[in-house]
């Protein structure tokens, strides 16, 4: 039998009310222990909890008792909507603790424990995930569309098609013979399908990934020395997160940032004053990394001169426009008074919507692109064959990419460690 485990689901002491979440076969009995008596399923009820070890009572709280398996995590489930002082907390933690055959749950183990029983998918956990880690609204939206099965949905269409693709082509190779089967022309007929499910596929991968939108568009200041793209970092962050300085070399190493502007998650880099005669060996090492992160930047604000941009998609800035004048190549911009920031903020969002995902788009996570790429690439070896009987194999395969893509076939490590990333009583 499985154990049956308990956690604080509502956030930290103190709070106006704390809620405690049970799981498991004991979970009614838990609660009958406490309150003495078991409430109406799925109705709330005022209730007196008692230690049951001594008869002090514990606090006066709401109580639900939840049936399985139409629960959240698919097993009995029982919650205790309590007052939220440490010390109330405390104590029915402690009465829970002693039960025989409950224990304090681990991080992520009551999504596990849904994921194990059909209640969510693989996908429904890695939006969930992301939900709780949410701190935009473009990310929020993401990752409840994932959170909802809007891709699990998809998939199960893909795996609709498969099947019907798959009958085709098995009935193609065993009763070919037979005069209900269609001959030449099924062959013609899967070809048709599969490069209709091979674009719909090719749609979904050519989303922009979920790592943009959680991790934030990345942003490169780069330039000169003296360029004033410390300054302009502080000021596109709102706070003194570079120091300051007109000695040139001040900033000798990436200084990473990250801040949300109307809605839009970005990771702000400073970087090293780019120039050829470094002045010392640890201000070239910076120089170095400045170069490195350039190429790996999605947008690179460049504060040097037109003819010297690294990239041509780079956004040129005219900085301190209010003390070197705004008659010079690119946007004017004075982090001092504020000129041109508005402008300058208006580009980055206009380039930041090009490369994350609209509204209603899939964003995939790299284990999501890498499956959903390999199911990709079995449509188009099927495609490819002659054979009806590799047809048939790559179609099998294409639908074993679909099993790990919703969890049916993963491994335990990869579960132990998307599960440890949620917190206890999730």
């Amino acid at each position: 039998m499985q154990d049956t485990i308990f956690a604080l689901s509502s956030g930290p002491p103190p709070a106006g009310i704390a809620v405690l979440r049970i799981s498991g076969p004991q979970a009614g009995g838990a609660i009958r222990t406490l309150a003495n008596r078991l409430p109406p399923p799925r109705m709330a009820s005022l209730a007196l909890l008692r230690d049951p070890a001594d008869g002090v009572a514990l606090d006066r709280a709401l109580i639900l008792w939840l049936p399985g398996p139409g629960t959240v995590t698919g097993e009995d489930m029982a919650e205790i909507h309590c007052h939220g002082g440490r010390a109330v907390i405390a104590a029915i933690e402690a009465v829970l603790d002693a039960m025989p055959g409950l224990r304090r749950a681990d991080a992520g183990e009551f999504t596990r424990r849904a994921f194990e029983h059909g209640r969510m998918d693989l996908n429904a956990v890695e939006g969930l995930s992301d939900l709780l880690a949410a701190e935009t609204q473009n990310q929020r939206r993401a990752a409840l569309s994932m959170a909802e099965g809007h891709f699990s949905r998809r998939i199960d269409a893909w795996r609709e098609r498969l099947l019907g693709l798959s009958a085709m082509a098995e009935a193609a190779l065993d009763f070919s013979d037979e005069d209900d089967v269609p001959d030449a022309g099924i062959e013609k007929e899967i070809g048709t399908r599969l490069a209709g499910l091979a674009t719909d596929i090719e749609t979904v991968l050519g989303a922009p990934p979920a790592e943009r939108l959680r991790d934030g568009v990345r942003v490169i200041l780069a330039g000169p020395p003296n360029a004033g793209k410390s300054t302009l970092l502080n000021a596109l962050v709102g706070r003194d997160a570079a120091i300051v300085s007109a000695i040139a070399g001040t900033t000798r190493d990436r200084i990473e940032v990250p801040a949300a502007i109307n809605g839009v998650a970005y990771l702000f880099t400073d970087t090293a004053g780019l120039r050829d005669d470094a002045g010392d060996e640890i201000e070239a090492v910076g120089i170095d990394r400045a170069r490195t992160a350039m190429e790996a930047a999605d947008i690179i604000l460049w504060l040097g001169e037109a003819d010297t941009m690294p990239r041509t998609d780079a956004i040129l800035v005219a900085a301190q426009s209010d003390r070197l004048g705004p008659d010079r190549p690119g946007l004017p911009v004075s982090a001092h008074t504020g000129e041109g920031m508005p402008g300058l903020l208006a580009a980055l969002a206009k380039r930041a919507s090009a490369l994350l995902p609209r509204e209603g788009d899939l964003a995939l996570h790299r284990r999501q692109r890498i499956l959903v790429a390999q199911l990709s690439d079995h449509i188009k070896a099927a495609r490819e064959q002659r054979d009806l009987l590799i047809i048939a194999e790559e179609l099998r395969l294409a639908r074993s990419r679909l099993d790990e893509l919703t969890g049916q076939a993963s491994t335990e490590d990869m579960l132990d460690r998307l599960f440890s990333g949620f917190c206890i009583g999730k």
